[in-house]
Formats: C-alpha cells, sequence, structure tokens
C-alpha cells in the first residue's frame, strides 16, 4: 500500500506540471490505493483499470466523480466477490455522497474513519461479513440518509451516537448479532444522544427499518410501533406478536431485562427470600459443575494451540464431542491415495486445498478436497469446526446436492479431507463461459434451473436448521453427464482456514468451552443472501454473461434495464441460443427480479419461488422437438 501510495504521489508531481493530475487530488488517489490494497481476491477483475501508473480515478471501475471531475463523490463495488478489508484511508474521500459495497466477501472491523465522510448520504456494506461494533463515530453522518448493514457479523449494543442521524430514510441491520436494547423505555426515540434528545423519532423521514434476527431485548419504542412485525422477528424481544427467538438461544441478556423490571415493584421480603433460594441454588448449581468438570476431565479433549508467540505456544482445551461422526464413513488415506493414483490425479487447486478425483475399488468415482494446512497452524478451533462441518454435511441427502461420502483424518501424515460423489461433467461456469454453447439448449438451462431450485428449497425448507450455500454460483453447481445440477459447498473452507488466526485470541480467552463465532449460525441465517444468489445466477444462465465483464460491466446492473420491460427482454437471453420460449423468459425473469428485489414485507422463500418455476415452465421433450432440430440428437446424447 506504501509503495502504491509514493508512486501515485510521485506521478502526480510530475504530470500535474503538464496539469493532468489537477483533476483529483493526490489524498483521494491515495485513499483509493489503499482501498485496493486492502483487497486481496479480486475474481471478477472489477480492479483491472485500477492503474497506478495512470492515476485518473473518474475512470475506474465502480468510481463516479463531481460533474467538474475534481473529487469522488460515489463508490459502487456491489455483488463482486472481492475478499479483503474495508481501509480506513476512505475516511479522506470529503466528498464522498455514496459508499456501496453491498454483497462482496469483506470482513473485520469497520473503520471508524467512515464517520469522517460529512458529505456521505448512503452507505451499503450489507451482505458481508464484517465483525466487531458498529463505531458510534457513524453519528456524525449527519447528512445520511440510508444505511444498509444487514447479513453481517456485527456484534454489541446500537451506539446512542446513532440519534443524531435526524434524515435517516432507511435502515437495515437485520441478520446480524447486535444485542441490547431498540430503544429506552424512557423515551419515545430510538436512541437518545445529547445533540438529539428525539433520536430517530425526531424526524418524519424513517420510512424502513428492519432490525430483526439480531438479539435485541426489552420492547419496541412507540415511534416504531408503525413498522411491520417481520422488522423485529427473530430476537428476543417480549410483548410482541412476531416471531421470536427461543429463551434458551437468548442467553442472559433477555432475562436480565425482565428480572430488572419485576424487582423494582417487589417487596423486600420477598427479594431477600429470593436472595436466599438463589444463594442455595447457587450452590447447588456450583457442586453440579465441578461434578461436570470432572467428568469431562475424563472424557478425551483435544489440546491444540491457539496461536505461537516466539517460541512459547499458548493452549486452551477445546472438547469435542467423540459422538459427532459416529454415523459418517471414515476413510483411511492410504484406501483414498490408492484411488487417487497416489494424489497425483489434480482436478482443482485453491490457495486453501487441493481437489483430486478418484475411483474407488467398489466403483463409484470421487473427489477429495484436502485442507492444505501445517499441522502446527491447524488449531483447536479449526478442528472443532472441521468435524461440526463434516456431521452438518453428511445430513444433506437430495438428488440434487453433492452427497458427503465420508472424511479422513489422520496425525501421521497430518491429513484433513472430505471425500464427495464425483459429478463428471464439470461445474456449470465452465459450460456457460468456457464450453461449446450448443450443448446448453434452451430446454437443457430450463432443467438446470428447476434443479438448482429444488435442491435449494431442500436445503432451506427440509433440513432442520436450514442449510445454506457459503458462496452460491455457477462455480458451485456441478453437473453430471446427462446434465443434472448438484449443489456443492466447497468454498465454505476458505472463510474459516482464513480467519481462523484472528479469531482465535478471543475464543481462547472464552475458556474450555468453545463458541463457533460466524460459521453454522451465519449459515443457517444466510437464507435470504441465497434467495438473492438465485436470483444472479438465473440472470447468469440465461444470458451466459459472467457476473462482470469490462465492456457490460455489473451483470445485475446490465440486467436491470431490460427485466421488467416485456418489449426488450429477449436481450438478455445468450446470443449463442437460436432457440428460446417467451413464456419461460417471462418467469424467469419475473422470479430473478422478485430475488434481487427481496422486500421485508413480502420475503418469498425457496419453496414459493420453485413452485412458480414448476408450475410455469415447460420441458417435456415435445416443447424441445417444436424448438430445435438439434433435439433427437440430444436426447440420443442423454
Amino acid at each position: 500500500m506504501e509503495s502504491f501510495a509514493s508512486l501515485v504521489v510521485l506521478l502526480c508531481l510530475i504530470l500535474g506540471l503538464f496539469g493532468i493530475c489537477d483533476s483529483i487530488s493526490s489524498n483521494e488517489v491515495i485513499a483509493l490505493g489503499a482501498f485496493r490494497s486492502e483487497v486481496f481476491e479480486d475474481p471478477y477483475q472489477v480492479f483491472s483499470n485500477w492503474n497506478s501508473l495512470q492515476p485518473e480515478p473518474c475512470l475506474w471501475s465502480g468510481i463516479s466523480c463531481s460533474p467538474t471531475g475534481d473529487h469522488v463523490v460515489k463508490i459502487n463495488i456491489s455483488h463482486s466477490a472481492i475478499k479483503g478489508f474495508l481501509s480506513g484511508d476512505l475516511g479522506q474521500l470529503s466528498f464522498l455522497e455514496e459508499l456501496i459495497l453491498h454483497g462482496n466477501k469483506l470482513r473485520g472491523p469497520v473503520p471508524k474513519e467512515l464517520g469522517y465522510l460529512k458529505n456521505l448520504r448512503i452507505l451499503d456494506l450489507g451482505m458481508n461479513q464484517f465483525t466487531g461494533p458498529i463505531p458510534p463515530e457513524f453519528g456524525n453522518l449527519t447528512k445520511i440518509v440510508k444505511i444498509n448493514l444487514q447479513s453481517n457479523e456485527f456484534t454489541g449494543k446500537l451506539p446512542p451516537e446513532l440519534g443524531n442521524l435526524r434524515y435517516i430514510e432507511e435502515l437495515r441491520l437485520d441478520r446480524n448479532k447486535l444485542g441490547g436494547t431498540v430503544g429506552h423505555s424512557d423515551h419515545t426515540g430510538l436512541y437518545v444522544s445529547k445533540t438529539n434528545l428525539t433520536g430517530f423519532c425526531g424526524s418524519s423521514q424513517l420510512r424502513v427499518a428492519d432490525f430483526s434476527y439480531n438479539f435485541f431485548v426489552g420492547c419496541i419504542p412507540k415511534c416504531l410501533e408503525r413498522l411491520p412485525g417481520s422488522s423485529f422477528q427473530g430476537n428476543c424481544l417480549h410483548k410482541i406478536n412476531s416471531k421470536q427467538r427461543p429463551s434458551a438461544e437468548c442467553g442472559s441478556n433477555g432475562r436480565n431485562h425482565n428480572l430488572h423490571h419485576q424487582a423494582t415493584s417487589k417487596p423486600i421480603w420477598l427479594l431477600a427470600l429470593e436472595i436466599v433460594t438463589g444463594t442455595l441454588v447457587g450452590s447447588l448449581f456450583l457442586v453440579a459443575v465441578l461434578t461436570a468438570v470432572q467428568k469431562f476431565n475424563r472424557k478425551s479433549s483435544m489440546i491444540l494451540p491457539w496461536k505461537k508467540a516466539g517460541s512459547r505456544k499458548y493452549y486452551a482445551p477445546v472438547y469435542i464431542d467423540p459422538e459427532i461422526l459416529k454415523d459418517v464413513t471414515r476413510f483411511s488415506r492410504q484406501e483414498l491415495e490408492l484411488a487417487c493414483e497416489d494424489f497425483s490425479n489434480i482436478i482443482g487447486s485453491s490457495r486453501d486445498s487441493l481437489v483430486y478425483k478418484g475411483t474407488m475399488k467398489t466403483g463409484p468415482e470421487i473427489a477429495v478436497i484436502s485442507m492444505s494446512m501445517k499441522e502446527e497452524l491447524w488449531t483447536g478451533y479449526l478442528e472443532l469446526y472441521f468435524q461440526t462441518e463434516v456431521a452438518d454435511l453428511s445430513r444433506i441427502n437430495h438428488e440434487n446436492t453433492g452427497k458427503l461420502l465420508g472424511y479422513c483424518r489422520e496425525s501421521t501424515p497430518f491429513t484433513r479431507m472430505l471425500v464427495f460423489e464425483y459429478a463428471s461433467n464439470g461445474t456449470l461456469y465452465e459450460h456457460l463461459h468456457y464450453g461449446e454453447a450448443c450443448q446448453l439448449s434452451w430446454t437443457r438451462r430450463m432443467k438446470i434451473i428447476l434443479g438448482i431450485a429444488r435442491g435449494l428449497k431442500y436445503l432451506h425448507t427440509e433440513l432442520q436448521p436450514p442449510f445454506t450455500i457459503s458462496e452460491l454460483n455457477s462455480n458451485a453447481v456441478y453437473l453430471t453427464d446427462d446434465f443434472f445440477p448438484k449443489l456443492i459447498d466447497f468454498e465454505s473452507w476458505k472463510t474459516i482456514l482464513s480467519r481462523s488466526e484472528k479469531n482465535s485470541g478471543s475464543i481462547a480467552s472464552q475458556g474450555a468451552i468453545c463458541v463457533l463465532p460466524n460459521s453454522l449460525e451465519a449459515r443457517h441465517l444466510d437464507v435470504q443472501g441465497n434467495i438473492y444468489a438465485f436470483g444472479v445466477l438465473l440472470l447468469e444462465i440465461i444470458s451466459g454473461r459472467p457476473l462482470y465483464c469490462k465492456d457490460k460491466g455489473n451483470l445485475v446492473d446490465w440486467a436491470k434495464d431490460y427485466i421488467e420491460m416485456p418489449e426488450v427482454m429477449s436481450y438478455l437471453v445468450d446470443p449463442e441460443l437460436k432457440h428460446f420460449r417467451y413464456e419461460d423468459l417471462e418467469v424467469i425473469c419475473e422470479v430473478a427480479n422478485l430475488c434481487i428485489h427481496q422486500r421485508p414485507t413480502k420475503l418469498l422463500s425457496m419453496k414459493e419461488l420453485c413452485t412458480m418455476l414448476e408450475t410455469r415452465i415447460d420441458t417435456s421433450v415435445a416443447i424441445e422437438f417444436k424448438a430445435s432440430s438439434l433435439a433427437w440428437a440430444e436426447l440420443a446424447l442423454s
């Protein structure tokens, strides 16, 4: 980052003599360079034209400048799968009005420096992997009208400084891990600050707010009772009609809140009786805990290093239930090595894993995913996650999902592997963007869409708790020889491996009981994220276009000009296709539009969306014969 910034400053000093760098200040260019340097994965090459040798940000992808071209006023890099962290240097973009980074894989805490953007009107960081508390400095964004922080992993309480946002119109905080109260019982406002005694209620601008699927306790402020009940569901609130979390999930926060209000109205003698009773119960509980600890110590605990400092190792005992994988087949490294030809048959690789193809003695072909991790870096947290993930994957059994056949876990040599059934025809991504277009006829694409919808319906509605694909895209859809789609979630390991070291310290501080943060719980809550991704996937399948390309930009932004207009809807269809059914195209566009533009008041489930597709798309042989003269050949090949 420093080398990029130094180069930009030097070039601007030189080029400034010719008036070339006068348009954008060097501080803004440096801030953008710092943002770029914190992104370590850019699969769709969004930053390909962010050229440090030609520092002209107004021409860079995702950047919009003021009419005079002297300041950056908008950053819009959404649904681009970029991974990395958010740089605090963005706080130097003092003229920035919109920061939209929705639907990526950005992680870590949100820098407080974003609160310095006094001209910011829209802040959209939804559907990422941000952690930590919401910075109280956000209260300085006095011109803000929209904040979207949904579907992240924010924790802590809502900062009272948010009460300064008098012009806020839309606030989305759903699907995080926020706690505390939504408001204070002594006031009618959502929050009360020193400068704004009425909080959000001081402004009639707030039209949309969503606090659902967090851990909020207490009551809803009167000024927010006009919001639909769905805006508060999935919390720990009381005296509310909308569905709340079970008390077991709410922990002590909800109970303490209720006890506080009950205690204020009880007589002294009753409080004294409760104290004595509580002491006796506490003593019994302490005896029970000591007994449990003794039993716990008799069981097998796995002690692995959380992290190392110098030559010393710090250990935290992590208890792993020895019964967790009792019903899952365990393969030996030797039989997998034999099946995969001494692990020479590599069909895929990433920084975190290798994928091998093999054939078992009993006949079935397999795909083996091997974790690329050294033993000294494999933490107790990772081992617990590995075994929990294996158990979670093993319960999946549907014709449109990849089946986990088993796992391998050995110490010498260190081995952690997953064994899946093999889909021999590659990924949907490969066929859409690198294969022959004639192999994916319109009817075949419709069958693939229906298969994906049925697989998601099973994962979301027939499994309890629900299971979601961590990175739902065309690379997660594998095809059999007859182009039958199977959803396989290989990508969840990238996220957990990359943040294991960062989370390890906080986990170790919790003692012997290890809680899995940001993993399975987030997966169960990300159903709506999968539905959005399904809508994008529909557009990719019918258009044959990747999620991002240089000439037409973001797929969703490009498609929105055609998706709702019947007279130009056919422009969405892959030009390589010679035949398509307009009736199918209409329902695909309708479902995609519902997925991408989800409304809190009308969130459709995959069951409803799947029914729409199944009842209105015709994939019969007769339809294909009418549309294409190649249908007989395709039928013969199938």
